[in-house]
């Protein structure tokens, strides 16, 4: 393995391991390059004008600055401990709070930004919905505001490279069984893609799902694939992991997965720069 470029520790809520666990596991695993990216969920900052108020409510509390400001202040002080250690973060929803995603991306510490949607505006993470009482027309719906909001991101978002594509799918077909017929997203996706390239921006490929239910990694090798297809050349392999034990877990299968479709290297990330790495 050479790098896992997405995990979370303690600072991340629904993360347990603290970061001197993590880097130890890192540094037995071999890893020449790992990335902490705890979590920022941008729209669960309150407003700037409200900021000092305390969030009380505990799903608020996924990601909240002080969480993610503490995380980058730490781990940036772990680097010298651990050299292989890059500091990042997981930014999502940078688009539904704009002020929020600024502050953190003016941290002078970050080596590297994953931006991510975990749920469409004004609607709550895929992980909450209960796609048992929706219709299968609800459904793609929801898919189709999602990739028109990914979309957008990677219009106008600064971040490194676009967090697990396919992340609706974790839960809707890992979780509930509900299979879609994903080619009616193809020419949002290669939009997607597209406007990726041309920003320098990359994909990574997330092995989490195949400890989870759907079995895949997100985005699976076909869209790997559509992605080079689209002039993409940017790409990094993370586990997100939540916990030691899961740390590196699959990130040789997302190596393959990458040569399977025709990359020659993968990227890391030391301060918002990609260097690339040949597999």
């Amino acid at each position: 393995m050479t790098a896992d470029l997405h995990t979370h520790t303690n600072y991340s809520p629904d993360a347990k391991s603290s970061p001197e666990e993590m880097c130890r596991r890192a540094a037995e695993l071999g890893l020449k390059w790992y990335a902490v990216t705890d979590h920022c969920d941008c729209n669960f900052w309150l407003p700037i004008s409200e900021q000092d108020r305390k969030i009380t409510i505990d799903k608020e509390m996924y990601g909240s600055r002080d969480y993610a400001q503490a995380s980058i202040s730490h781990i940036s002080r772990l680097k010298e401990q651990f050299p292989f250690l890059l500091c990042g973060v997981e930014l999502g929803q940078p688009l539904q709070n704009i002020p929020a995603a600024e502050v953190i991306l003016s941290r002078p510490e970050l080596d590297f930004v994953i931006g991510s949607l975990h749920m469409n505006s004004g609607r709550d993470d895929f992980y909450w919905l209960d796609y048992g009482n929706m219709t299968l027309a609800e459904i793609y719906s929801l898919m189709e505001e999602y990739f028109s909001e990914i979309l957008e991101m990677c219009r106008k978002a600064d971040f490194d490279v676009l967090g697990h594509l396919t992340y609706p799918l974790r839960y809707i077909t890992g979780e509930y069984g509900i299979t879609l017929e994903m080619g009616r997203f193809d020419d949002v996706i290669r939009s997607i893609f597209r406007t990726l390239a041309e920003n320098g921006h990359g994909i990574e490929i997330n092995t989490s799902g195949l400890r989870q239910k759907i079995g895949k990694t997100l985005p699976d090798l076909e869209y790997v694939k559509l992605y080079r297809e689209c002039g993409g050349e940017i790409l990094t392999i993370g586990s997100d992991a939540h916990n030691s034990g899961d740390l590196g877990a699959g990130i040789e299968f997302g190596e393959q997965t990458a040569r399977d479709a025709g990359f020659k290297y993968t990227a890391v990330f030391r301060n918002r720069k990609p260097e690339f790495i040949k597999l």
